[in-house]
């Protein structure tokens, strides 16, 4: 993924990246960022407290109320960049870190940590910035429903992306449940979607509504389509990833509504 660059200045280059905390059952929250500046490959950290992350437990306040220290510490011991490399190599579950970002700044580092911090992270309850930094999340009957039959769905809640994914009013992130599109789309991952606007489906990964399915669960599909033949011979099928489970054929008129097509998978 080509790193995105945020220009502050031009006198200086540095690298930031992105630190989540992810607890059971709920999508990864922004933690704060890690900046390493490239001319003296040290560290500079801007973290949310602990006291603004919900359920956490007594032992995980701990952690979160010590890291700062703890990784500036690490980090005038193996520089800025080892550390980053061993977080990027090691890290899951609790703790994430994204891709590094490059960006150039002028004048004081702690103050460039401190816009981008305000920008991506700040209180995630105060700073959603609709279509632009969040999309909605919605199940896959709502997004259906909102973007088929055209009626008014609340969402979910508002979910951070990735920076540099260049997001519109025609994308979504839902939950995609089972294993048939292993490994490309685990169980159970979040998944941005960007409405059907036309065009050619040959080899796509595509949300798909199956008509006369009355248990919602499998009414809605995501498959990749692959059309073959021509005239009366024309075939649609509906193919999973995961070699387990078996491809479909469907009728192309009146069989399925496509609803949108896979943009990405978010990480866990």
């Amino acid at each position: 993924m080509p790193a995105a660059v945020i220009s502050i200045g031009s006198k200086r280059r540095a690298t930031w990246s992105l630190l989540e905390i992810q607890l059971p059952g709920r999508a990864p929250e922004p933690l704060g960022i890690l900046l390493a500046d490239d001319q003296t490959d040290s560290l500079i950290v801007r973290l949310r407290p602990a006291s603004e992350i919900e359920d956490l437990e007594e032992q995980e306040v701990d952690i979160v109320d010590a890291l700062a220290a703890d990784l500036e510490q690490k980090a005038r011991e193996s520089g800025a960049r080892s550390l980053i490399d061993f977080f990027e190599d090691s890290l899951s579950n609790f703790l994430l870190i994204r891709d590094r970002n490059t960006f150039a700044y002028s004048g004081d580092p702690g103050k460039a940590a401190d816009e981008i911090f305000a920008e991506f992270v700040g209180h995630p309850e105060e700073n959603v910035r609709q279509f632009e930094t969040h999309l909605p999340v919605y199940s896959l009957r709502a997004a259906a429903t909102r973007f088929g039959e055209s009626m008014e769905v609340e969402p979910e809640r508002w979910i951070r992306v990735r920076p540099g994914l260049r997001l519109n009013e025609s994308m979504f992130v839902a939950h995609v449940v089972g294993r048939s599109m292993e490994p490309k789309i685990p169980d159970g991952s979040l998944c941005v979607f960007r409405i059907w606007g036309g065009g050619t489906k040959q080899g796509l990964l595509l949300l798909i509504e199956m008509y006369g399915e009355a248990d919602y669960g499998a009414r809605y599909t995501i498959k990749r389509y692959r059309r073959t033949g021509e005239g009366e011979d024309r075939r649609v099928i509906l193919e999973p990833l995961n070699p387990e489970f078996q491809a479909f054929e469907v009728e192309e008129d009146g069989g399925f509504r496509v609803i949108a097509e896979l943009v990405e998978v978010l990480p866990d």
